[in-house]
């Protein structure tokens, strides 16, 4: 006489599933399910059963249920939000087998803690994923990809051998993304460059940043006022979402001529190199976007041989307890000390100095004649 063959389900685990009324509905949503996410969840689940009828059945020490949290953290970053609610309830359903065939030994207190833990990161990132409807780890990486994008958008055009600049970024607590942006173009001997500001710091207002670089980058350049464009922009906008200040920069690399536009932004400052001082321009404007109509009272001068300018963000000169006057005071008390031994090599030197002690996003730019 023929034995019967063995179930394909333990009869323990068999009776625990019948008794769990909740995976009929469970089912019929798996099969509605997207094909990706409805194969990824039967093979995680599969496995997630698989693994607490091994541990209850054959051996805790190769199967042991640690391995779900593995599990549980792969279903937060690829399975959707209700899929993943499936995995759980198998892995409730896996760990529940094991305590019922072992006993309480093998699903301790700190096990049943770690799963909680990792269950709830697991769940947060199923659903901010589900927000961005991405997969996986593809939300860092467009995160990255817009970093990068801004970062090169920061560059300064090629110039040529008797012209050289010096883009110089740090954004507040060391993040890679910030409220201070530069934009630049050049169209033969014409050079154009913005450097602006937008209110908060760090990837609070980087993200506001990385909306408008874009925006901006396509106004400079296409038209005649540039801070009048941006200005229209911005007052279209819907919301109060804080001030944005600029200052704008045309260059002329034949003849050393340029003018300079501001918006609400610090002070452009010039180096003479005949006299050995700064001066400060005159150029200013309203903040962005505050009014419909921009008026700015623009400044113009030549840069000849051994001159540069500096443009700079108010992160560069802005601390506690002080006003700006003698935050402008102290940069260029630096600037005569550390520049003149050479504007490439010092210019980090001069915002590392100038930023001692706080933590906001700060910009600088140099351009200067060789």
């Amino acid at each position: 006489m023929s034995s019967r063959p063995a179930p394909l389900i333990p009869p323990r685990l068999r009776a625990l599933l019948v008794r769990v009324p909740l995976l009929v509905p469970l089912v019929r949503f798996v099969r509605k399910s997207s094909s990706k996410d409805r194969n990824l969840l039967i093979a995680l689940s599969a496995i997630t059963l698989v693994i607490g009828v091994l541990d209850a059945e054959v051996s805790s020490y190769w199967f042991s249920p640690s391995l779900l949290i593995l599990i549980t953290l792969i279903g937060g970053l690829q399975l959707r939000l209700r899929s993943l609610a499936i995995l759980l309830c198998s892995v409730v359903v896996s760990l529940a087998y094991v305590w019922s065939v072992r006993g309480p030994g093998n699903v301790g207190a700190g096990l049943l803690i770690t799963m909680g833990f990792t269950a709830v990161l697991a769940w947060l990132m199923s659903r901010t994923r589900g927000k961005l409807g991405v997969q996986g780890l593809r939300g860092d990486a467009m995160l990255l990809e817009l970093r990068d994008r801004l970062k090169r958008q920061s560059d300064l055009p090629s110039l040529p051998k008797d012209w050289d600049g010096k883009v110089v970024l740090k954004q507040a607590g060391g993040s890679s993304f910030g409220g201070d942006f530069i934009v630049s173009t050049r169209d033969g001997d014409r050079v154009e460059m913005a450097l602006v500001d937008v209110s908060g710091k760090g990837v609070d207002a980087g993200t506001r940043a990385l909306m408008l670089s874009g925006a901006f980058g396509g106004l400079l350049g296409s038209v005649d006022d540039f801070l009048g464009a941006c200005n229209t922009y911005l007052h279209r906008q819907l919301g109060d979402e804080g001030f944005v200040t600029a200052v704008h920069l045309t260059l002329d690399l034949s003849t050393g001529g340029y003018t300079i536009t501001s918006a609400g932004h610090p002070p452009v400052v010039k180096f003479d190199s005949g006299s050995g001082t700064w001066r400060v321009s005159t150029a200013k404007g309203v903040v962005l976007g505050v009014v419909p109509d921009l008026h700015c009272e623009p400044d113009s001068g030549v840069l000849r041989k051994g001159d540069a300018l500096m443009l700079f963000t108010d992160g560069l000169i802005e601390q506690p307890g002080r006003d700006i006057d003698s935050g402008l005071d102290r940069l260029l008390g630096e600037a005569e000390r550390l520049l003149p031994s050479g504007f490439r090599d010092r210019a980090r030197h001069l915002v590392q100095s100038m930023t001692s002690g706080h933590n906001d996003d700060c910009a600088l730019v140099l351009i200067w004649r060789p």
